[in-house]
Parts: C-alpha cells; sequence; structure tokens
C-alpha cells in the first residue's frame, strides 16, 4: 500500500480557546487535489497552516510522505511542499524576476547563486501565469491581481511534491481564475504533485478537485469525493443558508434560494 503524500492522524488545530479541528484523520495521494471549504472563521487558513508547518497542532500528527512534519528540517519541507498565503508581504524593494526567483531558493546550498536553469524555470511560470514581460517590473508597481499571479509563478518555481493555496482565486478576474485552476490541474496530472486549496466557491471546487473538506467551526469536519460532499444538502447546512443544486453535463452548479 503506498504512503499517502499527505495524511492527518487525529489532528486537533484550536485557536484562542476555540476548537476549529477536532480527530481530523485525512489521506492526500500523489495527483489528488482537495477543497477545504467553510464560512469566515471557520478555520480553513489556520488548519492549512497547521498542515504547512508553520503553526503547531494542539494534537495529533501531520505526516508528509509519512514523516511527521513536526520533526522535519525546514528546508527538507521546503523541498516537498508550498505554501500560498492570503496575502503578500513585500518589504524590501525587488524585481519581478527576483520575486519568482525565491521559489528556487530550498534548492540551493547556502552560498549558492540561482542557475541558468533556475531562470528558465521562473521565467516559464512566469509565462504560465500571464505576466511574461514583466520581469524587470518593480512588485510594488504591480496590481493584486498581477501580484496574486506572481506568487502563483513563485510557488509554481518551487516544484514541491505538494502545494498548499490559501485563497489561490484571491484577486483574479474570471479567466485568470480558470487559468490558475487549471495550472494546478496540469501539476498534478503531469507531475503527480498533490494540492490542496482553500476556496469559496464550490461549484469550481467540484470542477477542479477530486475530493472536498467541509470545515463547521465547531470541530466537525466532514469530507469525501466531491460527488458525495458537494451536495445542496451538505452545503446548505456548512454555509446555513438555503442552497439548489443543478447538474449539467458533469458539472454543478449551486444557486442561493
Amino acid at each position: 500500500m503506498s504512503v499517502p503524500l499527505l495524511a492527518t492522524r487525529k489532528l486537533l488545530v484550536e485557536i484562542g480557546g476555540t476548537t476549529l479541528v477536532r480527530q481530523l484523520d485525512l489521506d492526500l495521494a500523489a495527483g489528488e487535489r482537495l477543497a477545504i471549504l467553510g464560512r469566515n472563521g471557520s478555520g480553513k487558513s489556520t488548519l492549512l497552516a497547521t498542515l504547512a508547518g508553520l503553526r503547531r497542532a494542539s494534537g495529533g500528527t501531520v505526516l508528509l510522505a509519512g514523516e511527521d512534519l513536526a520533526r522535519m528540517p525546514p528546508r527538507r519541507a521546503a523541498l516537498q511542499r508550498a505554501w500560498l498565503g492570503q496575502s503578500q508581504n513585500d518589504p524590501f524593494a525587488s524585481t519581478v524576476l527576483e520575486t519568482v526567483l525565491t521559489g528556487r531558493h530550498p534548492h540551493l546550498g547556502r552560498w549558492d547563486w540561482e542557475s541558468r536553469r533556475d531562470a528558465e524555470l521562473a521565467r516559464s511560470a512566469l509565462r504560465a501565469v500571464g505576466l511574461s514581460g514583466l520581469e524587470r517590473r518593480q512588485v510594488g508597481t504591480l496590481s493584486g491581481g498581477e501580484r496574486q499571479r506572481l506568487a502563483i509563478a513563485t510557488v509554481l518555481t518551487q516544484a514541491p511534491a505538494l502545494y498548499l493555496l490559501d485563497e489561490p482565486l484571491s484577486h483574479l478576474d474570471l479567466n485568470h481564475q480558470f487559468a490558475v485552476l487549471e495550472l494546478f490541474a496540469g501539476a498534478t496530472r503531469d507531475h503527480a504533485a498533490g494540492v490542496v486549496m482553500v476556496l469559496h466557491d464550490p461549484a469550481l471546487a467540484y470542477r477542479y478537485c477530486d475530493r472536498a473538506l467541509l470545515l463547521f467551526g465547531d470541530g466537525r469536519s466532514e469530507s469525501g469525493p466531491v460527488d458525495d460532499i458537494l451536495t445542496a444538502a451538505t452545503l446548505s447546512g456548512l454555509y446555513g443558508h438555503p442552497l439548489r443544486q443543478f447538474d449539467d453535463d458533469g458539472r454543478r452548479v449551486f444557486v442561493p434560494q
């Protein structure tokens, strides 16, 4: 039996005395995409940061390729998983190319400079997100959508086995939302990467993910294949608002009643 790319065992996530996730057992195989959905404040970002090893779990274990993430050296973890946060901080002036090249840092020795191959990977990622030709632009001059696409190009340049994406569609217009989701679909299909992403649109989660994890904000969670989990009944309970479901040609949309 193959070892899951990402697994949790009896994971407990608490913050400020509130239990957000309780006894979560989850397996993600290479090549799978998992969507995390829930109301604002239900713990989606906190859980994702815990899965990335950026905050300590209150209990239980996070396993990356079978190894306890809490005991994994940071550099080795960075070679295996990439994390995209909700917001991007740019404390220092840098160009678009300099920023996207930071995705290669886990692959370099302490005193190494980026190679021509690293630069090629970075430029390829910029082309993939539609930022080719902006390599010399200062990051501070980018629009919100351009900055988000640069962040996505940076994690693509990192080329990990696992992508952990917190609201990757923030600030993106409709065509770029679909383009980004297609990029990560390609990463799972062509490179057997795993993807976990926080999304707000259940229809996009249904279309682009294999499985879904619903967080109710009180410790309860529900997970499974999107066909079983992303239904009008479960989502109405999740969001506290009645929804209607429409299925058409293998796709599913949800409309508020």
